[in-house]
């Protein structure tokens, strides 16, 4: 079994139907990528997988457990994390700070988390640890709102770490990037995958590609194609398409 299952998903707003019947499938150790082109319903799928939206119809399972229509931060709770296409961070905080607000210890306490934390050693070790797996090791203390726009997507990514996720899901990590910061990105993310499994919804195709074990592709609300990388260079309506030209 598959450690993230999605089945005969769907979701509509209004009359607009967004996803028709969706299923994917995750496997632990692998990095999974979803893409297609722009109003496909890849941001509404990541969103009712992830707790955002409940689903119509259809059933979500993790872990052989059943977590159609949970909130997010149950399913937060249970071990998936996501990072945000627009970011989410506190910019008047530092890197160390961003990440201590989101360890599990600082989560469980109602208010000023940080208050009681920062002079707890084992927790500033803990969130250095994950600035170190995010290659900001030695910019702990600096502001976030001063981090240059690719250390603030890699901090992201370390405030979706912080609480050792078994399943990371990242929503357009490449957004706003040039070729270099995607370039970096890439490096840290093929070093991520040696250890947590995970999960990109990518309109960079080059970057999926490079990346992904396997790749489901989204379209009218449905999969209509889901294979490793070399298999959708193969796939005939990929091939037919604009993604075609990437692949």
């Amino acid at each position: 079994m598959a450690l993230f299952e999605a089945t005969h998903l769907q979701k509509r707003f209004g009359e607009q139907v967004v996803l028709e019947d969706i299923t994917l499938s995750f496997e632990e150790g692998q990095l999974s990528g979803i893409m297609g082109p722009n109003g496909a319903g890849k941001s509404t799928c990541f969103n009712v997988l992830t707790g955002q939206y409940k689903p119509d119809n259809g059933r979500v399972v993790f872990d052989g457990q059943d977590i159609t229509g949970k909130s997010a931060r149950v399913i937060a709770g249970m071990g998936i994390s996501r990072s945000f296409q627009i970011m989410n961070l506190f910019d008047e905080f530092s890197a160390i700070e961003n990440i201590l607000i989101a360890l599990p210890d600082s989560i469980k306490r109602s208010f000023n988390p940080l208050h009681d934390i920062q002079g707890n050693v084992s927790a500033m070790e803990k969130a250095a640890d994950v600035l170190n797996k995010v290659g900001l090791s030695g910019r702990e203390f600096i502001q976030a709102s001063s981090l240059p726009y690719g250390e603030r997507r890699a901090l992201e990514i370390g405030v979706a770490l912080a609480s050792n996720p078994r399943l990371l899901f990242l929503d357009e990590p490449t957004q706003g990037l040039g070729a270099d910061g995607t370039a970096r990105l890439s490096e840290l993310i093929n070093e991520l995958k040696k250890s947590y499994t995970i999960v990109v919804i990518e309109h960079d195709m080059d970057f999926l590609f490079g990346l992904a074990d396997k790749i489901s592709v989204i379209h009218w609300g449905q999969v209509i194609a889901s294979g490793t990388p070399d298999q959708l260079r193969q796939n005939e309506w990929v091939k037919a398409s604009t993604l075609g030209e990437i692949a």
